[in-house]
C-alpha cells in the first residue's frame, strides 16, 4: 500500500465508532470534494490536501476524548509509515487550525492547501448531507430538534460555542453563514447551491411545524 492507502487504513480504524456525522464516511466525503476542488486549482499540492482532508478529525476534540494522546498517535503512524516531518508538519498545520471554533475569534492563516481542505470539510457541513448530519449530531448529544423559545445565539464566541442550542437554531447560528467563509471559488459556487437546500428545508421545517403545511 502507498502512504495515501495506509493513512485511509489507520483512518477508519480510528474512526470506526464514531456516529455522530463525523465518521468514515464523512471523511471520504471530504476526500471527495478536496480533490474537486484541486481540479480548478493546480498549483496546489495534492498529496498534502488528501492526506489532512483524511485525517483532519482523527485528533479533533469532538471526536476524540484525549487530543495529546491523539496527536501523539497520529505522529507515530505517520512517521512509521514514511511520512517526512516537513509533511507531518504541514498535515498538522492544516488540521489544527481549519476548523469552524478555531476561527470564531481570529481568523487563522492557512496555506492554500489548508483553504482547500478547510473549504471541502465545510461543504459536507450544508446542503441535504449537511442537514442530515446535523440531526446526526444533535442526536448523538442528547440535542433539542426545535424550541421555539430558544432564539438563535446572534453572535457565536469560543467559549459560547459548545454551550447547548437547538438543532435548527444551528442552521442560523452557523450553517447559513458558512458560504461566505468559502475560500475557493469552486467551493463558493457549490456552497452557494448548497445553502439554498438547507434554507429551503428549515422554511418547510418551520411551516410543518406551525401547521401550515
Amino acid at each position: 500500500m502507498n502512504q495515501i492507502e495506509q493513512i485511509e487504513k489507520y483512518v477508519k480504524v480510528q474512526l470506526a465508532t464514531e456516529h455522530s456525522g463525523h465518521g468514515f464516511d464523512h471523511i471520504q466525503r471530504v476526500v471527495r470534494n478536496a480533490r474537486l476542488i484541486c481540479q480548478q486549482i493546480p498549483t496546489a499540492d495534492g498529496t498534502l490536501v488528501e492526506m489532512a482532508a483524511l485525517l483532519h478529525d482523527v485528533i479533533d476534540e469532538k471526536v476524540v476524548v484525549d487530543v495529546e494522546q491523539a496527536r501523539q498517535a497520529m505522529v507515530a503512524q505517520l512517521t512509521v509509515i514514511g511520512v517526512s516531518v516537513t509533511r507531518q508538519q504541514a498535515i498538522l498545520t492544516i488540521i489544527e487550525h481549519m476548523s469552524f471554533v478555531k476561527n470564531i475569534d481570529q481568523q487563522q492563516v492557512l496555506s492554500l492547501e489548508g483553504q482547500i481542505v478547510q473549504d471541502a470539510d465545510r461543504l459536507d457541513a450544508i446542503g441535504a448531507i449537511g442537514i442530515g448530519r446535523t440531526f446526526m449530531y444533535g442526536g448523538a448529544h442528547s440535542g433539542v430538534a426545535y424550541d421555539p423559545q430558544i432564539e438563535p445565539r446572534a453572535e457565536l464566541t469560543a467559549t459560547n460555542y459548545r454551550e447547548p442550542t437547538t438543532v435548527i437554531n444551528h442552521f442560523y447560528e452557523k450553517l447559513f453563514k458558512l458560504a461566505a467563509t468559502m475560500n475557493t471559488p469552486v467551493a463558493k459556487a457549490l456552497a452557494t447551491k448548497r445553502t439554498q437546500v438547507m434554507q429551503d428545508f428549515v422554511t418547510e421545517y418551520l411551516a410543518e411545524w406551525q401547521g401550515e403545511r
